[in-house]
């Protein structure tokens, strides 16, 4: 069968097409007809620790098809997910509904399990409070701008793209902010009535990491997702974290265990995954790829060009 594999060096990240063995569905592993695959920014950027130089290792992490044996129709967590079969294990298959596609089904995986991990299992996001989200047009950003609404908050997002804000207009953005700078804090206190807000989603990284602190309110929560401007130090206000009593968290996966991830996987099932069969929330996918236009998906993803989640098509 045909598989991508990633090889990272010091200096960048490169993508080879080689013909591999197809897996074989072992215990508590599923095998599955990938139909389509998601790019996720974390598996090809170095300072994110998921590609460190060595050996090539298979290439991607979500995407869905079809249960070998079974014919259901799976998204959910898969290693090596570009590639036309894939081992997923079974507490990671979630059921697609049947209004998706394919390619939306690859968008949802593990872009919805982070944000239903910082909105809903660390975040504790109301119906009312403020979410601001930093580099909202990327992908987690606008799936944490679709579950915040349907929860019922009111979103705040910056990026360095007025018309992309502009988009995401129709899909519930409350207020959009145009920068790429840490800069933002005076329209958040105007927007949230000088209070600030409830959570934050940093998608960005260390240099924007002190603002987003200074925008939080009283008992505000902030959760560190990403560092796409590979800043992964900032000073930190020990005096507003304490008398403002924050709360900081990461929503890394790395050094989770198996049971800790299925908890998220059947919170996910019970408490978003209605929300997106029943239309709620739709996933936004900007472009699809064929299969062996993956390259080009990832140049297009390093452009920033996009607005929300690129897929691949695996026919």
């Amino acid at each position: 069968m045909k598989a991508y594999f990633i090889q990272t060096t010091e200096r960048s990240t490169a993508l080879e097409q080689r013909e591999v063995p197809q897996p074989q569905a072992t215990a508590g592993k599923l095998l599955v007809r990938v139909r389509a695959a998601s790019l996720n920014r974390g598996e090809f950027i170095r300072s994110h620790g998921l590609t460190k130089p060595g050996a090539a290792k298979a290439a991607g992490t979500d995407g869905a098809g079809e249960v070998v044996g079974s014919g259901k129709r799976v998204m959910g967590r898969l290693p090596g997910a570009f590639a036309e079969y894939a081992l997923m294990d079974e507490p990671d298959a979630i059921p697609v509904p049947p209004n998706l596609s394919w390619e939306e089904a690859a968008a949802v995986p593990i872009t919805f399990l982070v944000v239903y991990d910082m909105l809903v299992q660390q975040g504790n996001l109301q119906s009312g409070e403020w979410l601001l989200v930093t580099g909202v047009s990327a992908g987690v950003g606008v799936a944490a701008l679709a579950a915040a609404k349907a929860i019922g908050a009111k979103v705040i997002g910056t990026s360095g793209s007025a018309d992309k804000l502009a988009k995401l207009k129709s899909f519930g953005l409350d207020v959009g902010i145009a920068t790429r700078k840490a800069d933002f804090h005076d329209a958040v206190m105007q927007a949230t009535g000088g209070k600030g807000v409830n959570l934050v989603v940093n998608n960005v990284g260390g240099s924007v990491f002190a603002e987003t602190i200074r925008a939080l309110a009283y008992e505000g929560r902030h959760a560190t997702v990403g560092y796409v401007d590979g800043v992964l130090e900032s000073e930190i206000d020990i005096e507003a974290l304490h008398t403002k009593r924050l709360t900081l968290f990461g929503v890394s996966n790395r050094l989770r265990n198996a049971e800790q991830r299925a908890v998220t996987v059947r919170g996910f099932a019970a408490d978003i995954l209605p929300f997106i069969a029943g239309g709620k929330i739709r996933p936004l996918v900007d472009r699809v790829f064929p299969f062996s236009e993956l390259p080009a998906a990832k140049s297009y993803m390093e452009s920033n060009a996009h607005l929300g989640k690129i897929a691949v098509r695996i026919d």
